[in-house]
């Protein structure tokens, strides 16, 4: 906390709840959850519950959570029918024997689970984000689940651990696939045809997965081939070389007219270099579906604290001078000049939006493209504000008249770490 005669600045570092409402800020609680703890209300919640979603969620998910124990019950006990049908334990002689290794079966697939668990818990708000990116790690990562049950042949000593590996690597990948593609299915349904997007689709998989299911049959029923190990895993390596091409292709196909960081990046520096802004298919075309964000240059670190973004000027005038360059912004962004390859950090202030990241985003390439090392940072810092004040206006215009959706901007702000400014 900052005090002097005409200003006052606070930084905290605080714990946002599920009450939180990203959108608007707006503190909104359920009295029925109240003796739950913040943090599983984090893990199990949509952010923002209940203003997030609509009245009838919470009803529906406390009678959907039972509803789902009993179809798992369900099948566990046909599971076991299905084993010991085909000779599972059949050959030690005693039930005893048959339903232990049942249950070791059907043990992989609870340890599968809890993968599926922590990425919904975890990892829920990045979907929205970058759907493209997480359905493509989902294939990479299932991929190497496939790569465990491969190996259970060779070793069928270590057949438990080694298929529950598989299937916690695979559930993870389902909990990054499933999430993902509702969002594509949503950017499908322009005509609020949710469903029937969803029910064709799943014409579209059923079809695949009876004509693989045939292919699969009939490679496994060429002689020798069930035999050779070698023989398998290289068909399996080939198909799944294939099958990942194939998936980046598809999605690489996909032509989103939201903004998502990778696409501002796009956006703000053509906008910055030559004053004009490409239109969905062309951004969405040199859109990298693989690339990390921590990895595309320039690089930009939101949600840094104030003390490491002044690191050598510690000083309080220091501190002053840039929040007086800020004041009228809802962010504050400083280059490291520690560091020989370009890079800023980036804090937010109360009250930040998706606007508020787009324009220190648009600040960053201005400054990426005209800083001069020996000048003064300061001088630069208020010119590159002048320069986004006469022409972020233009920007969004150009973007509107491109065909982007302006209003669904998806650009996260960071709430761990916030800014806040009050009168005296």
């Amino acid at each position: 906390m900052l005090h002097d005669d005409d200003l006052h600045i606070r930084t905290s570092l605080e714990k946002h709840d599920s009450t939180s409402n990203e959108l608007q800020g707006s503190h909104l609680s359920d009295p029925k959850l109240s003796w739950l703890p913040d943090i599983l209300k984090d893990f199990i919640l949509p952010a923002g519950f209940p203003g997030s979603v609509s009245d009838d969620y919470l009803q529906y998910m406390l009678l959907q959570f039972p509803t789902n124990v009993t179809g798992w019950i369900c099948h566990t006990l046909v599971t076991s029918s299905l084993l010991k049908a085909v000779g599972v334990g059949s050959f030690s002689g005693t039930a005893a024997a048959a339903s232990a290794a049942v249950i070791r079966w059907v043990s992989k697939d609870g340890i599968g689970a809890i993968g599926r668990l922590f990425v919904g818990g975890r990892f829920g708000n990045l979907f929205d984000d970058d759907p493209k990116q997480w359905r493509m790690y989902a294939d990479f990562i299932g991929s190497a689940g496939s790569i465990f049950d491969l190996t259970t042949q060779v070793y069928p000593a270590y057949f438990v651990p080694l298929a529950s590996l598989g299937n916690l690597a695979k559930a993870v990948a389902r909990g990054l696939k499933d999430p993902s593609f509702r969002v594509i299915q949503n950017h499908f349904a322009i005509s609020g045809n949710l469903g029937e997007v969803a029910a064709k689709e799943e014409v579209w998989e059923v079809t695949a997965q009876l004509l693989g299911l045939s292919l699969g049959i009939l490679i496994l029923d060429t002689p020798g081939l069930v035999k050779a190990y070698p023989v398998l895993v290289s068909t399996w390596a080939s198909m799944r070389l294939l099958h990942l091409w194939l998936r980046y292709l598809s999605l690489s196909a996909l032509r989103f007219n939201t903004i998502n960081l990778k696409r501002a990046r796009i956006l703000v520096e053509s906008h910055v270099l030559h004053s004009r802004v490409p239109g969905c298919n062309d951004c969405n075309r040199d859109e990298n579906v693989l690339s990390w964000q921590r990895f595309i240059k320039p690089r930009i670190i939101f949600g840094a604290p104030l003390e490491e973004m002044l690191v050598g000027g510690r000083s309080t005038s220091m501190l002053k001078t840039i929040v007086r360059i800020y004041e009228r912004e809802k962010y504050i962004l400083v280059v490291n000049q520690r560091q020989k390859d370009f890079e800023v950090f980036v804090s937010f202030k109360v009250g930040a939006t998706s606007v508020s990241v787009l324009r220190s985003v648009w600040q960053t390439y201005w400054l990426h493209e005209n800083l001069n090392v020996s000048a003064n940072i300061f001088d630069q810092l208020a010119k590159s504000l002048s320069e986004m004040d006469d022409r972020f206006e233009e920007f969004i215009q150009q973007l509107g008249k491109a065909g982007w959706d302006t209003h669904q901007i998806n650009l996260r702000v960071p709430k761990e770490i916030s800014i806040d400014e009050y009168p005296v």
